[in-house]
């Protein structure tokens, strides 16, 4: 009786660790192992930065460049449509995939890796999710073969502020006419259309906006020269951004996304997969600037032995190396469970923490990290910038801290 009561107790408690191992395993959303696909196209991401970017991106930086040749390449390669359909010309990938391929590019070369982020994020995913298959036609196979699209959201007077946007759209007939000014569009120098948010009834605010595609070679549609950021020590250089003016353009209705008054909604949304793609952007760049500063460590020498053996140098190494994996996990886990909080999280810390390895990579080059004969400066100047676009920091704590305290029957 004992030995049957106690192979009873033993058939119930492992009933139960079943049972509590079926509810973790379905509770737990995020898992920091790559799986064989992510492996995979983390290898080919890395593979192409090690061979084609990293040897060209100091030049293409100088020079300020626009990667055409790199990111025909990308193109090729299939990284320009990584989440689209297949049948639009993707690879079909989710939205970790690409993240890792963007870390690994902008690690190769961070203006590239900007180019690939917010056409794929911001435009192609947009498109892919959310367009009719007319307009996936028009507006997406292309740009899975070589256009480039852009996002064009932010104003000068909106940019945090997205429901205080002053372009107008209004309806005649089968058509919308589009008023308005928008800043810093990033590819819109070489871009082929983008897509556009604009105020059908500002008395609305945000309920008021819709959302549109807009060819960038439609009448009325004026591009503003390259803005050269940050002085002469301009950040991304090879990439570019202008204004985009809008004067009378006329599109079809048929270039609506979704419904008008859903553009806040759509705005919002996109945003949430934006940020995850600046967080694998600064991932990627403080990355590089932690690899900067080993190499640099392991070759100079001072006091008669090598850096890696200052205490001080160690101590920045050990830093650096932490704040890269906290922001690489919290960009994984935003990449896998897509929420407002979790990807403002991981752009926020990624932002903060690139900046900071890129500072304590020019500290460890001492001289040579002001040098543009290193990388170390280059790394600094792109680092910065990743706490700006996608939504500055400030914007992203307060996200968090609304999320948590609603989470929680705070607020």
């Amino acid at each position: 009786m004992v030995a049957g009561a106690l192979l009873k107790s033993s058939k119930s408690s492992l009933c139960l660790l079943q049972c509590m191992k079926a509810l973790a395993s379905q509770s737990r959303s995020f898992n920091s192992q790559l799986n064989d696909q992510q492996l995979a196209i983390q290898e080919l991401a890395r593979t192409y930065a090690n061979d084609r970017l990293k040897p060209n991106a100091s030049k293409l930086d100088l020079q300020g460049l626009f990667p055409f040749e790199q990111i025909r390449q990308l193109t090729n390669l299939g990284l320009m449509g990584a989440c689209a359909d297949q049948e639009y010309g993707g690879l079909g990938l989710d939205y970790l995939s690409l993240a890792v391929a963007v870390e690994e590019i902008s690690r190769g070369c961070a203006s590239t890796g900007m180019v690939v982020s917010i056409h794929n994020f911001l435009y192609a995913n947009l498109v892919n999710e959310r367009g009719t298959p007319e307009q996936k036609e028009r507006f997406l196979c292309d740009f899975t073969k070589g256009a480039i699209g852009c996002f064009a959201l932010s104003e000068p007077d909106a940019g945090s502020d997205v429901a205080n946007i002053k372009t107008t759209a209004r309806q005649d007939g089968d058509y919308w006419i589009l008023n308005g000014k928008k800043s810093w569009v990033t590819s819109a120098v070489e871009g082929a259309a983008t897509v556009v948010f604009a105020t059908f009834d500002p008395a609305l605010r945000h309920k008021g906006l819709a959302c549109f595609l807009v060819p960038l070679d439609a009448e009325g549609v004026f591009r503003g020269k390259k803005e050269h950021l940050m002085g002469v020590s301009a950040v991304l250089r090879a990439a570019t951004a202008c204004d985009l003016t809008l004067e009378e353009v006329r599109i079809p209705n048929a270039f609506l996304i979704g419904q008008a008054g859903e553009g806040f909604k759509i705005a919002m949304g996109q945003l949430d997969q934006g940020r995850i793609g600046i967080a694998a952007h600064a991932v990627g760049i403080a990355q590089a600037a932690l690899d900067t500063a080993i190499t640099y460590a392991k070759e100079r020498h001072a006091f008669g032995k090598n850096l890696t053996r200052l205490p001080s140098v160690k101590d920045r190494l050990t830093d650096m190396c932490i704040m890269v994996e906290t922001a690489r996990l919290l960009t994984y886990r935003a990449a896998t469970d897509v929420s407002t909080k979790n990807s403002s999280m991981a752009k926020y810390v990624a932002g903060r923490n690139a900046a900071a390895v890129a500072d304590n990579c020019v500290q460890i080059l001492g001289g040579r990290g002001l040098s543009t004969k290193f990388n170390a400066e280059r790394h600094f100047r792109d680092a910065r910038g990743t706490q700006i676009y996608g939504g500055v920091t400030d914007i992203q704590k307060r996200l968090v801290g609304h999320f948590l305290l609603k989470e929680n029957d705070a607020l």
